[in-house]
């Protein structure tokens, strides 16, 4: 299942600021001011806006001048609400709240495994903000693809009778949970079905080595993206994390020559 828990020394992290969604909701963010095009990370399934590759990309975007935006979807690390009450719908709209109400100017949006699933949502919501994706093991329609497949009968109905289902998780000490909202939510949001219509530069890095996203989705990406400028980044030892030090490295790297292409089109 595609979980991203990768997560960064958080004993020497800035105080984490909020923004209260109408609902009243809080998430939480780290914002650096900075030039644009700005850099947006979204984080992995059960992960946080303190993982290893957002810090990654937060050091890297304030040497390079670039404003930088990290947050927790709700239900992840510091915003408000329960996982188990999560779904695609709702952390998409977090994405989008964000972008509008804290960023200025073009965006470049960096997902990682279920944060490729919302970038892809959120840029085909704000088509006028989002300059170019950067996609890291990216996992669109993984709720219909991959998830559904991993449960038993037996599960299946425990999550008809009391909505979700806990099942161990490979990444760390708490369970993992599958809701009922989360499968018929992941249901309505399928990416993958029609062409996707955005012409923007993507870019996409995957590990052949990945036990919770095939690399094929990749290649499934690239097929149903309008735009033109796809490029695909195989590494044939990475896993799903990619976030060991040579990880880092090709993914700033990656993102640098995006950052470039990006700035030269709007000059």
């Amino acid at each position: 299942m595609p979980t991203d828990l990768t997560t960064g020394n958080s004993s020497t992290a800035p105080q984490a600021q909020f923004l209260t969604r109408e609902n009243g909701d809080r998430i939480a963010y780290h914002y650096s001011p900075g030039k644009t095009p700005g850099v947006i990370f979204l984080h992995g399934l059960m992960s946080d806006m303190d993982g290893g590759k957002a810090l990654a990309v937060e050091e890297f975007c304030k040497e390079r001048g670039n404003a930088f935006l990290r947050f927790d979807c709700q239900g992840h690390g510091k915003s408000d609400g329960l996982f188990k009450d999560g779904c695609l719908s709702r952390w998409s709209d977090d994405a989008c709240d964000v972008l509008d109400k804290l960023t200025k100017g073009p965006q470049i949006l960096v997902g990682s495994s279920m944060g490729g699933w919302n970038m892809l949502l959120t840029a085909l919501k704000r088509p006028q903000r989002v300059a170019a994706l950067l996609g890291i093991a990216a996992a669109p329609d993984f709720t219909e693809d991959l998830m559904k497949d991993d449960l038993s009968a037996e599960q299946k109905a425990i999550i008809e009778k009391d909505g979700f289902v806990e099942t161990p998780c490979d990444y760390g000490d708490d369970p993992y949970i599958i809701s009922k909202i989360l499968l018929e939510d992941g249901a309505k949001n399928l990416i993958l079905r029609k062409p996707i219509n955005l012409n923007i530069p993507v870019r996409l890095i995957h590990g052949m080595k990945d036990e919770d996203v095939p690399w094929q989705t990749a290649l499934r990406i690239q097929q149903m993206i309008t735009s033109t400028d796809i490029e695909i980044t195989f590494v044939k030892n990475g896993d799903h994390r990619l976030s060991e030090n040579h990880d880092l490295a090709r993914l700033t790297s990656t993102l640098e020559i995006l950052l470039k292409q990006v700035e030269g089109v709007s000059n």
